[in-house]
């Protein structure tokens, strides 16, 4: 699988100055984190699952959540659970490649328990979602996950391949200041322990906003909300950093899904991408308060977040088309790294409309880097409504 994989290899050669890589489930850790893009979440009991999975594919959707917790009510588990077990069978007797699939549990013996149940269809399984995690909550899921991994039935079916673990950080110890710090420390120390099995962390911003009994409206991002940019910043000061410790953290949920695709994909089908044509577009699209999300995407890069939670599919394709490294900022990249520039100094940029220091952008050139290995860098003059475009596949 690729980004914007679904778009004719034709589309792609004219959008992209460097093209996104190929990946798949036995890719490397390093590459499936900055790869995950706009992780969709779904109800477990949808009653078409593995229909709606495919679906999601040619839609340009690279990883999905499957979800057995928050999205199903109470009594709705073990159904889920049977519609799993089900779905991942028929997926597993289909030709084509699913996204990188991962399970949301509530309890940590579900995932022992749904390994064994899926058989020999787990080795479509990329790993598990672990909710409201700390340090103590979180262990025993993580035990769960190596003690199911090593049955040999399971082991069979994955042939080498790890089971990865997402933590969702969105416990009241996290957003409660008194208790905030420690609770850093303690998941901290959590996840450096198994290091080889996290994949990335998660943001449950919902959470945080319901213990206030806040809701952000859609002209607002999470930014806006002070005590959950807050967390976020503390977030990214303790699990993101840049210095080899750190991992992959993703944007918060963005619930607003007013905006259809079919709903501008007219306007898409209408002209060239003339200037006028694409300020007309993104009226558009601000219009069907998608510049919310919009927003919100940029200020996740900014702080340091990679990917999002999504839960409907019009919003993917704006997160992919918004994590295409432009053809400026690998520029910058690649001058920043280039071996000569080893001792440090200044250097104008390619554009010549900034500095860029060496050391100091050192990291970010790095990271952009490796935005652009799963992304893919546009062209010189390819931007966001061209992307948009492409990735919704208009006939």
């Amino acid at each position: 699988m690729r980004h914007f994989g679904h778009v004719p290899p034709a589309a792609r050669a004219g959008l992209f100055h460097r093209e996104p890589c190929v990946f798949d489930g036995c890719s490397p850790a390093r590459l499936l984190s900055a790869a995950l893009g706009a992780t969709l979440y779904s109800p477990a009991t949808r009653p078409r699952l593995a229909d709606d999975v495919m679906k999601q594919v040619g839609r340009g959707v690279v990883s999905m959540v499957l979800c057995l917790e928050d999205s199903i009510g109470d009594g709705d588990v073990e159904a889920g659970e049977e519609n799993l077990v089900r779905h991942f069978a028929d997926l597993a007797g289909r030709g084509g490649e699913p996204p990188l699939l991962f399970i949301r549990v509530r309890e940590p013996e579900q995932i022992p328990d749904l390994a064994r149940r899926l058989g020999p269809a787990v080795r479509l399984l990329s790993g598990f979602v672990l909710p409201k995690f700390t340090e103590k909550h979180g262990a025993p899921f993580l035990e769960a996950l190596v003690a199911a991994e090593a049955e040999p039935a399971t082991a069979d079916a994955l042939a080498g391949r790890p089971l990865y673990a997402m933590p969702v950080l969105e416990s009241p110890e996290l957003l409660h200041l008194e208790t905030r710090v420690d609770t850093l420390a303690g998941i901290a120390r959590s996840v450096d322990a198994y290091r080889d099995r996290i994949l990335a962390l998660r943001l449950g911003v919902t959470d945080f906003c319901s213990a206030y009994g806040l809701r952000r409206p859609p002209d607002m991002t999470a930014y806006d909300v002070q005590i959950v940019a807050h967390i976020i910043a503390d977030v990214v000061n303790v699990l993101g950093r840049a210095d080899g410790s750190g991992f992959t953290i993703t944007g918060p949920v963005w619930e607003y899904f007013r905006l259809q695709e079919r709903m501008f994909k007219p306007m898409l089908r209408r002209s060239p991408f003339t200037e006028g044509h694409a300020d007309a577009l993104r009226a558009e699209l601000i219009e069907h308060d998608l510049d919310g999300l919009l927003r919100e995407i940029e200020l996740d890069r900014a702080n340091g977040l990679l990917g999002k939670t999504c839960i409907h599919p019009s919003h993917v394709q704006p997160v992919h088309a918004l994590s295409v490294v432009s053809h400026e900022e690998y520029s910058d990249a690649r001058d920043i790294l280039r071996p000569e520039r080893d001792g440090g100094g200044v250097l104008r940029s390619t554009y010549t409309n900034k500095m860029n220091e060496v050391k100091p952008h050192r990291a970010w050139a790095e990271r952009t880097l490796r935005r652009a290995e799963v992304f893919g860098v546009a062209k010189a003059g390819v931007g966001f409504v061209e992307l948009l475009a492409a990735g919704l596949t208009v006939p």
